[in-house]
């Protein structure tokens, strides 16, 4: 086989275009135009939609295809966040047996910004004959999707912001801001109704940062029959019996005086540095000798985030819970945080 001529030169590789921040300055400046552009167009039917939203019985079942069903996605997911069931329905899959999630009680919201996509047109036909109500956000009023919608929230015409004009771009961002505001509005509907909470929040995040701002104390303390608070004039032998009764065990005791206010804690650290010292007749002690006074401690309606502040700052694992008079309602111990997924 003949060899391969050389010339001794090394190809190298073309150097990479430069970054054209300018272009990048003008993409975010043409999706907050894109944003802007739908301000002017919320009015009646936005209301309709929300009010649909609002007294729907069943389900908001969000669907699109491609990046306009990402953006239902998400749409979909703040609103399960937010006090109103959904859920998410691929409109190929739709056709292909997903129909079935999809019931007479349920509202359906279906994103596409040309509204005569394929998948979506057939999805039409499909709700129709089950007479599932649709609202359709698309930049087409003219499109099928908008001419068989309920309510039809129309985004008017925004110029994709991509080099080419092609990947969804400035419209998406369009409809992820439309969705969000359709979402919030029935949110704020619900509060004003009493029919959400801070803590209904709170359970459907319970997780991260969010959730140590949102979660009160109060839900993840121990309290009542499982509150290890003793009175200060037992002994730490009569104490530390009175723990064998309870169902969960906690590395600290909550000592309080006659008038049940706080006087201070005993840790299973302190019980093992006495008996490390050869101490063993502080057993036969009150515990309002051995205990530390003065704890760090948390009051009722405090959030688990400032527990966990304490918890951080001091190397402590058991907090006390106290109410407005000192009284000691509940103690905060490090597990529980862990076990309701607030992390630290």
């Amino acid at each position: 086989m003949a060899k391969r001529k050389t010339t001794g030169r090394t190809r190298r590789s073309a150097p990479a275009p430069a970054v054209d921040l300018a272009y990048a300055k003008h993409v975010l400046e043409a999706e907050a135009d894109a944003i802007r552009s739908l301000v002017e167009r919320l009015g009646d039917a936005f209301v309709e939609a929300a009010r649909m939203l609002y007294a729907c019985k069943g389900n908001i079942v969000a669907s699109g295809i491609g990046k306009a069903g990402i953006i239902a996605q998400k749409i979909s997911a703040t609103l399960a966040s937010t006090g109103t069931g959904s859920h998410f329905l691929h409109a190929a899959e739709a056709v292909h047996g997903d129909l079935g999630r999809v019931r007479k009680d349920d509202v359906v919201l279906i994103l596409s910004y040309g509204g005569e996509t394929a998948e979506v047109t057939r999805l039409l036909g499909q709700l129709e004959k089950m007479k599932v109500p649709v609202i359709a956000m698309t930049g087409n009023r003219e499109s099928t999707l908008a001419r068989q919608a309920k309510v039809l929230l129309w985004m008017g015409r925004i110029d994709e912001v991509c080099p080419m004009g092609l990947a969804p771009s400035a419209t998406t961002t369009a409809m992820l801001a439309l969705g969000d505001a359709l979402a919030l509005a029935v949110l704020k509907m619900r509060q004003e109704a009493g029919q959400f909470t801070r803590e209904e929040f709170a359970l459907y995040h319970p997780g991260g940062s969010l959730g140590r701002h949102l979660l009160m104390v109060e839900t993840v303390m121990r309290k009542g029959e499982d509150l290890p608070a003793v009175r200060d004039r037992l002994t730490l032998r009569e104490a530390l019996a009175q723990l064998r009764k309870m169902r969960r065990r906690s590395g600290a005791i909550v000592v309080t005086d006659a008038r049940g206010r706080l006087a201070g804690v005993f840790t299973d650290a302190d019980l093992r540095r006495l008996l490390e010292a050869g101490r063993e007749d502080a057993l036969d002690r009150p515990i309002g000798d051995v205990m530390t006074r003065q704890p760090k401690f948390v009051r009722a309606g405090a959030s688990a985030a400032e527990a966990i502040v304490l918890v951080n700052r001091y190397f402590i694992e058991e907090i006390p819970v106290v109410d407005d008079a000192d009284r000691v309602v509940g103690l905060v111990d490090v597990q529980d945080l862990f076990a309701e997924g607030v992390g630290l």
